[in-house]
């Protein structure tokens, strides 16, 4: 055996024992996807507008401080849409004054006077870069709940580039009720000043909280509900709270959160704010003690306490919660507040049963196929059919060594890929087989008969798997899910079967031609 040959050899059995160490154990280094082991299928919405909205709200409330700070007293904002709000209040000539405070602080913004009012409209550029980042906020904040589950091999993505949509498959759970409310809760926390009953409380009736107002409420308020609890925790009723429109801090502002126990030894949650939060804090509980705070999450009050003195950068949410309800509102307040609310358009969930039947099932039938390739290669080839059964063996250690090292999640239609690995693989074998054939036929020896055929088959072979890579790389970079899963084993069953049905192949013969003097070749 030449120096060249050793060499290959060693190359071929380093690939090969490193892709088997590489697997063992299977059932480890294998994950398995949501159609294969069961799981969560979700697709979420998320609700830009929402972010547009919060958007607004921040930005008008700057508006109106820094005007007050320059000098232009007596603004007055009002949103009255999800990207556009009015400022009443400013007489002509502090309008150079406006106009200053929204180039340098407000610059995604466009703006008018209409009559008495100044009309701020958000640029269209603005709006597409706040929706996209809601989007991106969304994604990295589920994706951060998720990991503090610690749900094995999640799939988070976004559907398609600028959609506004998120798909998540969540393989494997043993608590998909959890696992759902984790999600669902979309732990949007604001807090916001009470202003009837002002101490908090909370009033028995909207009717109530409307005569208060003459049956009309002010611009700046809107009514929200809540349970009343006793001191079990059990709900006894919705009482109704007349809340500012204006956020005094927000999840945004969150810093962390942590379970806790309260006064009476029941469930809580714990927050500290980032410092700026904390300032921004500060100084509304300073300016506002005896009025009620109401600590909002997703639209509905948790509690509404009075404000007995400033308060810096601390503070808790009582809701009478279950131990593992705080832990998990913990959880989703630390892991991030979500920037909007969330939609459910899908929600499917795999048995683990299910997944079972498909394993079952997706060997089954790559079993046969394999089967039913291989006695058609001994029928076909004779005894060269060891050499493409030896390859084959080859490719597949390969092959799923190579989804271990890359972390790959095997699915059903991952399966799929496999067998028309198998098919591809065999394609390779049978290129180069026939062009042997045809150079023996053509009274060639055999050593130059089988150098002649790898090397006028080695384009054939080349362009059939490069086209197929590369129709493989499209469907990972727009597929989704169990597509992905196909193109990804596609991909390095091609990188397989180049490796075992070319190089691999081509090696046996030459080790074959080497050791002993063949005068006939039964193919």
């Amino acid at each position: 055996m030449n120096r060249s040959m050793m060499w290959r050899g060693l190359l071929i059995l380093a690939v090969v024992l490193g892709s088997a160490i590489r697997l063992y154990p299977p059932k480890e280094e294998i994950k398995l996807g949501l159609d294969l082991q069961g799981g969560m299928h979700l697709v979420l919405r998320v609700n830009t507008e929402d972010a547009l909205r919060a958007e607004a709200d921040k930005d008008m409330e700057r508006l109106r401080q820094e005007a007050q700070s320059q000098g232009v007293p007596g603004v007055v904002v009002r949103r009255v849409a999800d990207a556009a709000f009015e400022a009443s209040g400013v007489a002509v000539d502090k309008e150079a004054t406006i106009a200053k405070i929204v180039a340098d602080q407000l610059p995604g913004w466009d703006w008018q006077r209409r009559g008495e009012q100044l009309a701020f409209t958000m640029t269209p550029q603005n709006e597409r870069e706040i929706r996209d980042l809601s989007v991106n906020q969304a994604l990295q904040t589920i994706r951060n709940r998720i990991d503090e589950f610690g749900v094995a091999e999640p799939l988070i993505q976004r559907q398609g580039l600028n959609s506004d949509r998120i798909v998540v498959q969540l393989p494997g759970i043993d608590d998909p009720e959890r696992v759902k409310g984790l999600i669902k809760n979309t732990a949007f926390l604001e807090l916001r000043l009470v202003d009837h009953p002002r101490e908090g409380g909370g009033a028995e009736s909207r009717e109530a909280i409307l005569a208060h107002y003459g049956g009309s409420l002010p611009d700046n308020v809107e009514i929200l509900t809540g349970e009343r609890r006793d001191r079990a925790g059990r709900t006894t009723g919705v009482q109704y709270y007349a809340v500012e429109k204006r956020q005094v801090v927000t999840g945004r502002d969150l810093k962390t959160a942590r379970q806790g126990l309260g006064q009476f030894n029941e469930p809580i949650v714990n927050f500290t704010l980032t410092a700026e939060g904390g300032r921004i804090f500060g100084d509304a509980t300073g300016a506002n003690v005896g009025r009620g705070l109401a600590i909002v999450l997703d639209g509905k009050v948790q509690s509404a306490p009075r404000i007995n003195e400033r308060i810096n950068d601390r503070g808790q949410i009582e809701g009478g919660f279950t131990a593992q309800e705080a832990e998990d509102l913990a959880t989703v307040l630390r892991s991030g507040a979500l920037p909007a609310g969330i939609t459910y358009l899908e929600e499917r969930t795999v048995g683990p049963s299910l997944g079972q039947d498909s394993i079952r099932k997706g060997i089954n039938a790559g079993a046969v196929a394999a089967m039913l390739t291989v006695l058609s290669m001994f029928a076909v080839y004779k005894r060269t059919g060891f050499n493409a059964v030896a390859a084959l063996l080859v490719n597949v250690i390969i092959l799923f060594g190579g989804l271990a090292y890359f972390g790959a999640t095997l699915t059903l239609p991952g399966i799929a890929g496999i067998v028309l690995t198998v098919g591809m693989a065999f394609d390779a074998n049978v290129l180069v087989f026939e062009r042997i054939r045809e150079e023996l036929r053509a009274g060639r020896t055999v050593k130059s008969a089988v150098e002649a055929g790898y090397t006028k088959a080695l384009s054939s072979i080349l362009d059939s798997n490069i086209t197929t890579l590369i129709a493989a790389l499209f469907l990972f970079q727009f597929g989704t899910g169990p597509v992905r899963g196909f193109a990804v084993t596609l991909s390095i069953g091609i990188g397989a079967t180049l490796f075992a049905g070319v190089f691999f192949s081509r090696w046996l013969f030459d080790v074959m031609l080497a050791r002993t003097r063949v005068e006939r070749l039964s193919i």
